[in-house]
């Protein structure tokens, strides 16, 4: 019986492979990391030259010729002071700096020990596994060339990072491809471009969007629905300022636990403040500003706040990965016997929401800390135990399935964690529920129970689409642009045949703007037929042609977006089915 391969092993095979390329390409190279990842793998290079994608052939056809030498995925276990001679020997200094790390990792062991993998003239330090030969490695592609700080840190030296794929066979990188090719036609940040909807100016700073009037309407409508489904599921509207004062966030533990996300502080009258990175802090200040009773709770408070983190400029990536964002953060204030039901509530609303944009597939996940690394959170552990006990069972409670990721909880509690799917099938981190009983006992924070003593609230942050920013980006790739009608900025465009029907469509246009439908003329001196082209390629759902039967007469012909059949219908026909499409 043939053995599976598995993928994440034949990926980081190929990584080495690839780097085995590379050293019979350039043979003074040298080699930094190159793992295995969710998409594929990479590897780390200080190449004597600049790289660019027009030399991935180059390196492919390299690798499909060691590919079919058969080599031997060869280890070997060594001291540490054998792999600092190889290494030395080999002329590879990022190599030695890892074992450096491992030196101080292994202090205390008698006989600290590493591994080798050796294939043909290319050698790693590596823990492996890796498959028996490169036989077994036939489907794979490059896919990009980008700069990476070596260990990620921007003072050191930048190295040439290639990326590639590899899966078990050639349908599967065919389709694998395929996707790619069609995430490419759908990325958010050429879109944005056609569709005038937001851009990023060097001037005005990385990683900080300017939003285009298209692109404010778009953010406009999702905001108005999000207000007015929070204020129908209880919650009251709060706003807080962009920054506060250094000792806020001292208190609340992020100075402490969160400093390398947050700007430097800004000096004012002798006093320190900080841009703000999370809206919670604020909130509970709102909370401190008179006494609360059990009678108060829960208190659900909401706001559309932006947040300011630092975010090195190699990560940066249109609107998922900014600078200056809005979450749409809510935090809930509650009594321990409140708690079991507003986690339900919360599960609810977010379902709602997620469905009411069209993301009907989501994963689930329960982030909680990693046990061997507590130092990295606030808390004791039964604290935290609670924390993520009453966060699993509420999943349990409303039957979802979920998977445990170790490590990936917040400093101040565990979280649900819902990564919904796009039409491609991709995965993006949107919405989290997180649980947190630290910040309400740093603040000092109280509510005035039934037996008229001090006790301890609950808090719950929520973010439902997350970044604002980001949940924009992930609608544009998943319609492609072409937004259902009642999210589309400009729901109809309005075409005049002549200059004598500039006059009837304007007249037309204001009768659609009395009823809340979203519309342009286009005026422009151009062709009926290009100004169709133009309305089509900006993906708006309808357009209308304005000739004489249609300035005198009842009916109006309307042209959906990507199709060819005319409609006929009156006026009061066309405004009831926009109405009717505009509604969630």
């Amino acid at each position: 019986m043939k053995r599976k391969l598995n993928v994440q092993t034949l990926r980081h095979s190929t990584a080495h492979l690839m780097a085995g390329a590379i050293l019979e390409l350039w043979p003074e190279a040298k080699f930094g990391i190159g793992p295995a990842i969710e998409s594929g793998f990479y590897y780390d290079f200080d190449l004597p030259q600049t790289i660019s994608e027009k030399d991935l052939p180059l390196i492919e056809k390299k690798m499909k010729e060691l590919a079919e030498k058969n080599l031997k995925f060869e280890k070997k276990t060594l001291s540490i002071k054998q792999a600092e001679n190889l290494f030395k020997k080999l002329n590879q200094p990022y190599k030695l700096e890892i074992l450096e790390e491992l030196k101080k990792l292994k202090n205390g062991e008698k006989s600290p020990q590493v591994t080798i993998y050796k294939l043909g003239n290319f050698i790693d330090l590596c823990k492996g596994p890796h498959l028996r030969s490169t036989k077994q490695i036939k489907f794979f592609k490059l896919t990009k060339v980008a700069g990476a700080y070596w260990k990620g840190d921007e003072k050191n030296k930048m190295l040439q990072r290639i990326y590639g794929i590899a899966f078990p066979t050639q349908k599967e990188l065919n389709d694998y491809l395929s996707l790619l090719e069609e995430a490419e036609k759908r990325d958010h940040r050429r879109l944005g471009k056609e569709l005038d909807l937001f851009s990023i100016d060097e001037e005005v700073g990385a990683g900080l969007p300017l939003w285009h009037p298209k692109g404010a309407m778009l953010r406009q409508i999702i905001e108005d629905f999000w207000i007015k489904e929070h204020l129908k599921n209880g919650y009251e509207l709060v706003k807080t300022p962009h920054i506060g004062n250094i000792n806020l966030w001292k208190t609340s533990g992020h100075w402490g636990f969160y400093r390398e996300n947050m700007y430097s502080p800004i000096k004012i009258e002798n006093e320190e403040y900080l841009l703000k990175p999370m809206n919670c802090p604020f909130h509970i200040k709102i909370y401190k500003s008179k006494i609360r009773s059990w009678r108060d709770l829960p208190i659900r408070w909401a706001e559309l706040g932006t947040v300011y983190r630092y975010e090195k400029s190699g990560v940066l990536h249109g609107l998922v990965r900014v600078r200056g964002f809005t979450q749409d953060d809510a935090h809930i204030i509650c009594t321990k016997e409140q708690l079991n039901e507003e986690l339900d509530r919360v599960i609810k609303l977010t379902r709602f929401i997620l469905s009411s944009f069209g993301f009907k597939e989501y994963n689930i996940y329960l982030s909680i800390r990693d046990p061997k690394k507590k130092k990295k959170y606030v808390g004791d552990d039964k604290i935290w135990d609670t924390a993520e006990n009453a966060l699993e069972k509420a999943l349990i409670r409303n039957k979802l399935k979920y998977q445990r990721d170790v490590g990936e909880a917040k400093f101040y509690g565990p979280a649900i964690d819902i990564k919904i799917k796009d039409v491609l099938g991709r995965e993006w981190q949107c919405s989290t529920l997180q649980l947190d009983f630290n910040l309400p006992e740093r603040f000092e924070i109280y509510f005035i129970n039934k037996k008229g003593k001090r006790e301890t609230p609950i808090m719950l942050h929520r973010a439902l689409m997350g970044s604002l920013e980001r949940f924009v980006a992930v609608l544009i790739e998943h319609y492609n642009g072409a937004f259902p009608v009642w999210l589309a900025p400009v729901q109809v465009v309005i075409i005049p045949v002549g200059s004598n029907h500039i006059k009837p469509a304007n007249k037309l246009a204001q009768e659609l703007k009395e009823q809340n439908i979203r519309v342009e003329v286009d005026q422009l001196r151009e062709t009926v037929g290009n100004k169709i082209r133009k309305a089509e390629k900006q993906k708006i759902p309808y357009m209308l042609v304005i000739g004489d039967k249609e300035a005198k007469g009842r009916y109006l012909n309307i042209r959906e977006r990507g199709k060819k059949q005319i409609k006929k219908m009156t006026r009061k026909q066309f405004i009831s089915l926009l109405k009717e499409q505009s509604t969630v």
